[in-house]
């Protein structure tokens, strides 16, 4: 799943690219041109697909099956194979909650990639997933490709390792050459980076103009990206939504989390901690939801500072200068986590909603919300603070810590909200994703809006992607973000810009997160 079971609400999303891509006034290149889905790589020959003016290759290997003696380590190089590849389906997804009608293995590290037509050289677009660190697909049908391919740009979606395969420290139970395996999802993410760098150019593409970019967890894993020197080369620039480099543990926690999952794995499995090696991955499962569901702070699994691969807190990183010189394009949506408590939530806001510091540090914030927001229900209050804590917070403080160690940014919040239903007039977490992706949902009340701010979104992103400002037709001049002013567009069915947006609940947080 999603955070907080979003995954089954993305499921509603529209299925597809638009048949008549050339309604949209949008197209760079003739459909009608001959096309060509083989491409010889240094691994070997790959066979894809062709439509609409779009070369698709699915299920492409970017490191080797991490399984048998790999689980838990780091990822190895691909392998070369002879002959040719079928790159028509996709690959696994990592191991889950099962999804009827979704394939799990443990040999899941493969990506999709839509590249327009002609020789290039086109900028790289390499989208993460979302899910928390412990579920989500690169083959989610938003993440279809084909109209940002159409705008000039090379789009590959990654699969990684989850949950305790990934983002686990089993340095507790399977001694020191396991150490730093919480970060192995993150080392996934840089493979496949370096899979870019390496054979990209096979396809058209232009391994000095690749922006890595994600969505919730996706956008926290590239925000913490920018803060790993391993990483620096791998990407030219960035697109964060909704995320935040903080989501890491100090070593200390992260080992006290492995000890932890070690209880519940000898519990519910009856065996050693040995057997972890070679226990089918669904067992491992079983023991990582009775961890989770019992963990004291949401989202125990995640990265830690190792001291090697992540040095030090990542935002740190970035406020030194780690992306100096590089582009960002960040932002978060108004009432992110309407999604997850409310309106009219089941429960109150706990510490099992707080992913980025204690309870008892909140407690003391959300009081002040009230003399803030008089006029608000205890619901919104809630909503309101918990977004603040979760993604925009964290948020503003990726954009300050790059602009003032000189890097440029552009930043946004989406205010677009929905008409009807439980999430009424809510710009709820997630809802971006069909905008950017230009896969707008329908039935809400407002398709016609939805639709326009999707081609205007889509449009503003591919012009990041290709170098330039996120600039589209119909949206205002959209200035870089400057910490004297915060400049931020407003992303709504009339957009526009705007100085120090909630500037005095922003004087909330100084000197927390």
């Amino acid at each position: 799943m999603m955070e907080h079971g979003l995954l089954s609400r993305r499921r509603l999303l529209t299925h597809g690219a638009c048949a008549a891509v050339g309604l949209w006034g949008r197209r760079a290149f003739a459909l009608g041109a001959e096309c060509s889905a083989v491409v010889k790589t240094g691994l070997g020959t790959l066979v894809g697909e062709c439509g609409q003016g779009v070369r698709v290759f699915r299920g492409v290997p970017f490191a080797a099956p991490p399984v048998g003696d790999l689980r838990f380590r780091a990822p190895a190089k691909a392998l070369a194979w002879t002959g040719e590849r079928d790159a028509t389906r996709f690959g696994a997804s990592a191991p889950q909650p099962r999804e009827q009608g979704v394939t799990h293995s443990e040999d899941c590290l493969y990506l999709n990639l839509w590249a327009p037509q002609g020789k290039g050289p086109f900028p790289v677009y390499v989208w993460i997933h979302g899910g928390g660190f412990t579920g989500g697909h690169a083959f989610e049908p938003v993440y279809d490709g084909t109209m940002l391919a159409q705008q000039g740009v090379i789009c590959i979606t990654v699969g990684y390792r989850l949950g305790v395969l990934g983002f686990l420290d089993v340095e507790p139970m399977l001694g020191r050459e396991y150490a730093g395996s919480a970060n192995n999802g993150l080392r996934d993410l840089m493979a496949a980076l370096s899979w870019v760098q390496a054979h990209v150019a096979d396809f058209g593409g232009d391994p000095g103009r690749v922006t890595v970019g994600g969505e919730s967890a996706g956008a926290k894993l590239t925000d913490i990206l920018m803060g790993i020197p391993a990483a620096r080369p791998l990407f030219s620039q960035m697109i964060s939504e909704s995320g935040g480099a903080e989501r890491v543990w100090p070593h200390a926690v992260a080992q006290s989390i492995g000890s932890g999952f070690a209880e519940k794995w000898r519990a519910s499995s009856g065996l050693t901690d040995r057997d972890l090696l070679t226990a089918s991955s669904d067992l491992l499962l079983v023991a990582q939801e009775k961890m989770i569901a019992e963990w004291p702070q949401h989202f125990p699994l995640r990265p830690e500072i190792d001291g090697t691969l992540v040095p030090r807190l990542p935002i740190q990183a970035i406020d030194a200068g780690s992306c100096k010189g590089k582009r960002l394009l960040i932002g978060t949506n108004r009432d992110e986590s309407a999604l997850f408590v409310g309106p009219h939530p089941g429960h109150d806001a706990s510490a099992a909603e707080l992913g980025n510091m204690p309870q008892k540090e909140f407690v003391g914030i959300y009081a002040q919300y009230k003399r803030l927001y008089p006029e608000m229900t205890d619901d919104q209050l809630r909503i309101r603070a918990l977004t603040a804590e979760e993604y925009w917070i964290p948020s503003v403080r990726v954009a300050d810590a790059h602009v003032k160690a000189g890097g440029k940014a552009w930043m946004y919040r989406l205010d677009f909200a929905e008409a009807r239903g439980r999430l009424a007039n809510f710009a709820y977490h997630s809802l971006d994703v069909g905008l950017v992706w230009d896969k707008p949902h329908p039935g809400i009340g407002n398709d016609a809006d939805e639709s326009a701010l999707a081609v205007t979104m889509q449009s503003a992103w591919a012009s990041f992607i290709r170098g330039g400002a996120p600039v589209a037709a119909g949206l205002p001049e959209w200035p870089e973000y400057e910490t004297g002013n915060r400049k931020t567009m407003i992303l709504d069915v009339h957009s526009g810009v705007v100085d120090h947006p909630q500037k005095a609940e922003l004087a909330l947080w100084d000197g927390k997160l």
